[in-house]
Order: structure tokens, then C-alpha cells, then sequence
């Protein structure tokens, strides 16, 4: 195995790890800040799941990373460790700051910049790009409109119940989390596999894009490890920010949230978590009635998202130019 390769898979596990470390908020917010588990349990229950979630619903999400984004001539090693390190670059400040940021931006920006700096924008496939574009825009609205829906029907299919109704929705969310920690292993961690698999055929490793079985167990197991060892900044924005978080709006959310980044990822499509947990959390929270919900928190991380792909594509593209007079 090439030496290159190998520090590309570093880089690409370190970023793994950091999507895991950064997102494990998303998937535990709620059920930590309804009381329906304790933390360091919700944690390991989530980290398991996130393992298990890309055996068992397929690489889709990383062909479409690794393939149909870029012209393949135009990928190299100093394009793919400058794409890796803006990720990781943003991952690190918005953690620090408290930001719940996306990830899926920060990787998707990384590459446009560092493409553009080594052979132009031309080289970039607009279809595969519009393709990731849409799965990462319209997922947060469909979050949004699904998450006021989904708590509509749930309250009117649980009218006439009495306060033990509280009980039976934290029990839920156990099966609820679980789903929703598939789906973020499912979706997240082939964004990973996706990029070391690209590097395998930029080394010469490999001759055509595939991604073999131990690409994705050091991929599911560094963004499990990732959530094992859990984002408490993020959590504590999260889970407390927008408003005070009821068993029924956890249990709204979740449900919400897994269905729609499953959903992206058995079609191929790469959705920020952040962004569709976020705004499942708002939706369910303008079910009951939308003064309820703090929307200056919910612009807050509109801003962070806006900004993620063109500060990423721009770190980026000063950082492939200083890695290529390194590599050559």
C-alpha cells in the first residue's frame, strides 16, 4: 500500500471520528434532554448502531462522494488531503464554538475548492453535484414541514390520553434513537469510505472505484468511536437551545429524522444530520405553537450553514496549493 495512502486514510479516519465526535449530538439531544435514557448509555447504544448502519443498507451515499461529483482525471492525493483537512479544519472550530455545523458542507466545499485550485471548476459534474446540492438543501425544509406534520398526527392519535402518555413516548424513543443512529451511520460514515476509496484509485491501489469490506468496517468503526466519546457542546445546543424538549417532540423529531436521511441514503443522496435534526426539533416545536420555538437560535445555524461550503471550498484551495508544493 502506497505510503501516500496511507496518510490519506489517516486523514480520512480522523475526519470520521470528528463527524462522529461532532454528530453524536444530533442523535442524542433529545432523548437525553426528554429523559428518556441517561447520557453515557444513550452514547454507547448510538455508537453500536452507528457500527452496524452502512452493513446493513449499502454504499450508495459513497459512490456518489467518491464518483459522480468530480471528473475522476482531475482527483489527486494533494486534492483529496486538502479536502480532508478543510473538513477537518471546520469540524474543529465549529466543535470549539458550539456551532452544530454540517459536516456533509464542510467535505462537499473541501472538494469543490480543492478541484477548483488544481484544475479548474470546469472539471465538476453538475449532475452529480446538483444531486448531492438537492439531498442537502431540501433536506432540512422537508425536515422542518415533516416534523410539524409528524407531531400533529401524534397529537391527535393520543387525544383523550392521560399524563402516562409521557411514559410510553420515552419508552419509544429507544426504538426511535436506534433508528435514527442507523441512519446517521448509514448516511455519514460512507461520505469516508467514498474518499478512501477515491484515494485508492488516485495511488494506483486499486484500478476501478469499488469499496471494499474493510474500508467500511475502519470507516463505521472510527465514526462510532466518534459518538462513543460524544459532542457535549453540541448536545447542550441542541437539546436545550431551541425550546424545553418533551417526551412527545423527541419522539416526533426522531421518527422525523430517521425516515428522511435513510431515505437519502438508500438513494445515494449525502444529508447533513445537523441540518435535518435541527429542523425536525423546529418543527416539532412549532406543532404546539411557533412562539414556542427560538428562532433567533435557528438563524444562528442558518448562518453556519450558508457559510460552511464557501469557507470550506476556500481552505481548501490555499491548502492544496501549499500540499502540492509538499508532495510534489
Amino acid at each position: 500500500m502506497p505510503v501516500l495512502l496511507i496518510v490519506i486514510i489517516a486523514l480520512a479516519l480522523v475526519f470520521d471520528f470528528l463527524n462522529g465526535f461532532h454528530d453524536s449530538s444530533n442523535i442524542v439531544a433529545t432523548v437525553i434532554s426528554s429523559r428518556a435514557m441517561p447520557p453515557r448509555m444513550a452514547l454507547a447504544m448510538t455508537a453500536v448502531a452507528e457500527f452496524c448502519g452502512p452493513f446493513l443498507f449499502g454504499v450508495a451515499v459513497a459512490t456518489t462522494i467518491g464518483s459522480e461529483v468530480v471528473d475522476p482525471a482531475a482527483i489527486s492525493s494533494a486534492v483529496i488531503i486538502a479536502a480532508l483537512g478543510s473538513a477537518i479544519v471546520w469540524n474543529l472550530l465549529t466543535w470549539y464554538f458550539g456551532w452544530p455545523s454540517s459536516t456533509s458542507h464542510a467535505l462537499i466545499g473541501g472538494i469543490i475548492g480543492a478541484v477548483g485550485a488544481s484544475s479548474g471548476l470546469s472539471t465538476i459534474r453538475l449532475a452529480g453535484l446538483e444531486k448531492v446540492l438537492i439531498a442537502l438543501f431540501a433536506s432540512p425544509i422537508l425536515g422542518f414541514v415533516v416534523g410539524y406534520l409528524v407531531l400533529k398526527v401524534t397529537y391527535f392519535l393520543a387525544r383523550g390520553a392521560g399524563p402516562g402518555i409521557n411514559s410510553a413516548f420515552r419508552r419509544a424513543q429507544v426504538v426511535t434513537a436506534l433508528g435514527l443512529a442507523l441512519s446517521h451511520g448509514t448516511n455519514d460514515a460512507q461520505k469516508t469510505m467514498g474518499i478512501i476509496a477515491m484515494a485508492m484509485v488516485t495511488t494506483g491501489f486499486t484500478s476501478s472505484f469499488r469499496v471494499p469490506w474493510w474500508v467500511i468496517a475502519l470507516s463505521a468503526g472510527a465514526i462510532a468511536l466518534g459518538t462513543a466519546m460524544g459532542g457535549w457542546r453540541l448536545i447542550k445546543t441542541l437539546g436545550a437551545k431551541f425550546f424545553k424538549i418533551r417526551p412527545v417532540h423527541a419522539f416526533g423529531s426522531q421518527i422525523t429524522s430517521a425516515g428522511i436521511i435513510l431515505g437519502a441514503a438508500l438513494l445515494g443522496g449525502p444529508v447533513s444530520t445537523t441540518q435535518v435534526v435541527s429542523s425536525s426539533i423546529m418543527g416539532a416545536g412549532a406543532a404546539d405553537r411557533l412562539s414556542k420555538v427560538r428562532w433567533k437560535v435557528g438563524l444562528d445555524l442558518v448562518v453556519a450553514w450558508i457559510l460552511t461550503i464557501p469557507i470550506s471550498a476556500l481552505v481548501a484551495a490555499g491548502l492544496y496549493l501549499v500540499v502540492r508544493q509538499i508532495i510534489g
